[in-house]
């Protein structure tokens, strides 16, 4: 089965630049010129990654990429003419995976398609590996090694988010609402405690990866090269 990409950008040139990019490759390409046909086509194919402009009529890039998180799990790179922090914060509130900034280079498009594309083939699998260190969402058992840890299990399910989707930044009111509840009501701060203990439990038994804050925003897990 082919891999299905959503070009969402009301500028035709980037539409025909990057449908000549990913067609290349072998992907199906599918364009909307805003946010709504966006939405038209997400619920009419099965799309498998959107690449999104943020500065669209009818319905904006932030908006669209807000509604795709709530009702569909398909990676997201945001296109956007602005690079300043607040813009990319913006961003990744809405939940998309990446970010660039135009102009934009074609390849590197390209490579960070494909690196998304890897890592959403972790969240349809009950077993997470990361190199020596193995998450099973159906036990709730994480081992590394020949060493087997049973975590509390707002911590399992912390760690089994960000492991699913490496290299993904997820602001802490993302991971509250996912992990507590819309209608949680204690400080998000909540979730830099159950960061801290993440990473004092496997700081001495496992280098695999590691548990990267990022600035401002939220945090990301990275995997370390075996």
């Amino acid at each position: 089965m082919k891999t299905h990409i959503l070009v969402v950008d009301d500028d035709a040139h980037i539409r025909e630049l990057l449908r000549f990019l990913f067609s290349k490759e072998g992907y199906t390409v599918y364009e909307a010129g805003d946010g709504e046909q966006a939405s038209q086509i997400l619920n009419a194919e099965q799309i498998h990654l959107a690449v999104v402009d943020v500065m669209m009529p009818l319905k904006n890039g932030l908006d669209l990429c807000s509604e795709i998180r709530e009702h569909y799990d398909i990676p997201v790179i945001l296109l956007t003419a602005k690079g300043e922090l607040e813009d990319k914060e913006k961003g990744f509130q809405s939940g998309t995976d990446d970010y660039m900034v135009k102009p934009f280079e074609p390849k590197e498009l390209l490579f960070r398609a494909r690196a998304l594309l890897r890592r959403y083939q972790l969240v349809s699998s009950e077993v997470i590996t990361l190199n020596h260190t193995i998450i099973n969402r159906k036990s709730y058992e994480v081992t590394v090694g020949d060493e087997s840890l049973l975590l509390p299990l707002k911590e399992f399910q912390l760690l089994a988010q960000l492991a699913s989707h490496p290299g993904r930044i997820f602001t802490r009111e993302q991971l509250i609402q996912m992990l507590w509840g819309t209608d949680y009501e204690g400080d998000n701060r909540t979730i830099d405690v159950h960061i801290k203990r993440l990473r004092e439990r496997f700081y001495e038994i496992s280098q695999d990866f590691v548990i990267t804050t990022v600035r401002g925003i939220g945090y990301k897990l990275e995997v370390n090269e075996g």
